[in-house]
């Protein structure tokens, strides 16, 4: 499988999609390999494996009757003589998911399945499956929102917040499968439509009283402040109610991302949304005033 777009680097968590609910994308599956390739990976993991320095002897006979199995056993030369009837069925592990048990469930060993013959396993690749996969694949913006007044605001002061729509636009990452005569895609799209305010303190308000700013119909959210407002509420923002002190409050802004996807044959549908934030220091300073 391979991947396009907005795609997040490999083992880091940074701008990682939070699924909302209990849904999870697939820790694993089944994808199709041809005589040539499986041969290939079942001989270069054997080689490998006997050939090591301090190898195992159990690892050295595991991978033995492993090879065996195929190459001289059940099967024939990797059923090298039936190479245009059908291929062999492998499970395949998540990469964002490896270190989740969940990754070992698709345990069954390489199957042949004739062409046009159902895999017959629930977690055979299918296009949502890609579009599943890509859920986790997606690279989204860090979630740090403008604030005027910008880091050092006062006491009972409303705080205004905003996102501008040219960096919280739509993001998308594309997983795509040609193996073995199967060639499938699937386009994976997460949307911004709100953004949740948390002060970081219980002394706090919110604008809007629930803390949850609503996309805008130019898709930006929140508005800047400008010179003349002063005096009115913002759309979205937060006003605090005591000093931060010596140190800061954590405003912790959150986006929820709509998810969707389009695949091959004209798939697709929604995905659950998905959520990400990150924090931001925040000092809060009493109003100092002059007694005459």
């Amino acid at each position: 499988m391979t991947y396009s777009g907005s795609v997040r680097p490999r083992g880091g968590n940074r701008g990682t999609v939070q699924p909302v609910g209990n849904w999870t994308p697939p820790a694993c599956w089944y994808e199709p390999r041809s005589v040539a390739d499986f041969k290939g990976y079942v001989e270069g993991m054997y080689e490998e494996t006997i050939n090591t320095p301090g190898q195992a002897n159990y690892a050295k006979a595991a991978v033995g009757q492993f090879r065996d199995m195929y190459k001289d056993g059940k099967y024939k030369d990797y059923n090298g003589d039936k190479a245009d009837e059908g291929n062999w069925w492998v499970s395949v592990q998540n990469p964002d998911r490896l270190d989740d048990p969940a990754s070992m469930e698709c345990g069954q060993l390489p199957f042949w399945v004739a062409n046009n013959d159902d895999p017959g396993v629930p977690q055979a690749v299918t296009p949502r499956i890609l579009a599943e996969a890509a859920y986790s694949a997606i690279q989204l913006p860090d979630t740090k929102v403008t604030l005027a007044p910008k880091n050092v605001t006062k006491v009972n002061l409303p705080t205004w917040a905003w996102l501008d729509k040219a960096t919280f636009k739509e993001v998308s990452v594309t997983a795509a499968l040609d193996v073995a005569g199967l060639n499938i895609s699937a386009t994976t799209t997460a949307k911004p439509v709100s953004l949740r305010l948390e002060p970081g303190t219980a002394d706090a308000e919110t604008y809007p009283g629930s803390g949850e700013c609503q996309l805008n119909d130019d898709d930006s959210i929140g508005a800047p402040f400008a010179r003349g407002k002063a005096h009115e509420t913002p759309p979205c923002g937060i006003k605090y109610l005591r000093s931060s002190g010596n140190g800061t409050y954590q405003l912790r802004a959150t986006i929820t991302w709509a998810v969707n996807w389009t695949g091959s044959g004209g798939a697709g549908g929604d995905l659950p949304d998905g959520t990400f934030g990150t924090t931001q220091d925040v000092t809060v300073q009493e109003i100092q005033s002059v007694n005459r």
